[in-house]
């Protein structure tokens, strides 16, 4: 099937999904699969491997993401019920003042998001967006764009994270160098993104969510004379408890890095420091802490919980539809044209590799997977290459990755499920947001190329 036959299906494609998902108003789970069929069944992927394909795209985004998810938002719902998100709200609040908070949330975030995978990270700070919405009486997006933005930032920037990782070695770029330099840029870039959200939320979404209306699992029988009669929990509890995953997935990793195969630590940090095990342990001490300590019963414990998982639902079906939708462009050459057509444009290579990039991106939803193959189209440009020039076009590649994330990419369907955008809104927030990120961090990285 010839380039342009290709580059037209997946053009043909994403308007029938928006199509489908705005206008039609089906449900974004129908819609995606309803689409990948069609792109599979008209770039002429095999009957046979259609299914499996499609299955093997799903599989992979919910075997990373689903634990985690409902875990996740087990631990949300806890903290919320217990009056926890808003006490630590109100803490910190009074002490940076109301116009530091968000500023001061999107450095936590870009901390968080160095050692911690996009969609982890975000799944353990939902509570705290909430929280300071809550407390602050504005919408949850004056908090999650910039927090979020951030943290994706510094997963695609960083070699802690595969993308990057990936990059250096494809490139032979140095890891050291790519990670101070990737540190600063996407530093300098996280703040284009703190200005660019405030300048977003200007306007007034129309959100899916209410974090201001009372949550149900604080109306269970008894429940809310319980919460009356005690004060909530302590700034420092509520911390404590979102640290706690985050501190064992670190530890986790440097624990394989530093430590030997057969050491017992290593051995037990290794499970331990996974994402859903760090978030089991974690909602295992709130149980105790928020719930058991604080007089509700088990019984009572397993029902507020459980209240979480149909909530949960939505987001994990609609996130692994759209692993189901990228698979299907990949399996398609989609990606593989576009990236062809571009290369034989001729462009100089560090635009050449941010655009390679951000196409791919686009066209296939994977940051990882964008970085990976774009890497893999330069590796000989990139040959007699001075050490730091290898590092910028490293840099280059992963920033073209930040770009244009939209309803192909699992990552999209997560920040506005959660942050409660249709799917227009998302188009004009996150995608234009992490467009903006990513033309930032190449400018940037181009400017020290220039210098260099």
């Amino acid at each position: 099937m010839s380039t342009t036959t290709l580059l037209l299906i997946a053009l043909a494609s994403v308007v029938l999904l928006l199509f489908l998902v705005i206008k039609a108003k089906a449900h974004p789970f129908v819609a995606l699969l309803i689409v990948s069929l069609l792109v599979a069944f008209t770039t002429g992927i095999p009957a046979s491997d259609i299914m499996k394909i499609i299955e093997k795209g799903m599989g992979g985004i919910l075997g990373h993401i689903a634990s985690i998810i409902i875990l996740g938002s087990m631990l949300g719902v806890l903290i919320e019920m217990s009056g926890g998100a808003e006490s630590l709200a109100n803490t910190l609040t009074k002490a940076l003042g109301p116009k530091r908070t968000i500023a001061a949330l999107t450095i936590v975030a870009f901390i968080l998001g160095t050692p911690v995978f996009f969609e982890v990270g975000f799944i353990i700070i939902i509570p705290m967006i909430y929280g300071f919405s809550k407390v602050s009486h504005v919408s949850p997006l004056k908090f999650g764009l910039p927090m979020a933005g951030v943290m994706l930032a510094v997963h695609v920037a960083l070699p802690t994270h595969p993308g990057a990782a990936a990059a250096a070695s494809i490139l032979h770029a140095d890891v050291g160098w790519l990670m101070l330099a990737g540190l600063l840029i996407s530093m300098m870039a996280g703040i284009v993104g703190y200005f660019y959200s405030r300048l977003l939320n200007r306007r007034n979404y129309q959100l899916s969510i209410n974090v201001f209306a009372q949550q149900q699992t604080a109306e269970l029988p008894g429940n809310a004379e319980k919460k009356s009669q005690q004060p909530p929990p302590g700034a420092l509890v509520i911390a404590g408890l979102i640290v706690i995953p985050i501190a064992l997935i670190v530890s986790g990793t440097l624990c394989q890095a530093l430590l030997t195969d057969s050491n017992p630590v290593r051995q037990i940090m290794t499970v331990g420091g996974t994402p859903p095990v760090a978030l089991l342990i974690s909602l295992g001490i709130a149980s105790w802490l928020l719930g058991v300590r604080r007089g509700i019963s088990v019984k009572k414990l397993g029902e507020v919980t459980g209240r979480a998982i149909p909530s949960s639902a939505d987001v994990i079906l609609v996130a692994g539809a759209g692993g189901a939708f990228g698979g299907v462009l990949v399996a398609s050459g989609i990606g593989n044209a576009l990236a062809g057509a571009l290369e034989a444009i001729h462009l100089p290579l560090l635009p050449a590799a941010f655009l390679l990039s951000l196409v791919l991106r686009a066209s296939q939803g994977s940051a990882t997977v964008a970085i990976l193959t774009t890497s893999g189209l330069l590796s000989q440009a990139v040959v007699g290459l001075e050490p730091a020039q290898m590092v910028l076009v490293a840099l280059a590649t992963c920033f073209g990755a930040l770009g244009l994330s939209h309803v192909n990419d699992a990552g999209f369907w997560v920040v506005t499920r959660y942050l409660g955008l249709s799917v227009p809104d998302g188009l004009k927030t996150w995608t234009v947001l992490t467009t903006v990120m990513g033309v930032a961090g190449f400018l940037l990285t181009w400017a020290a190329w220039l210098v260099i």
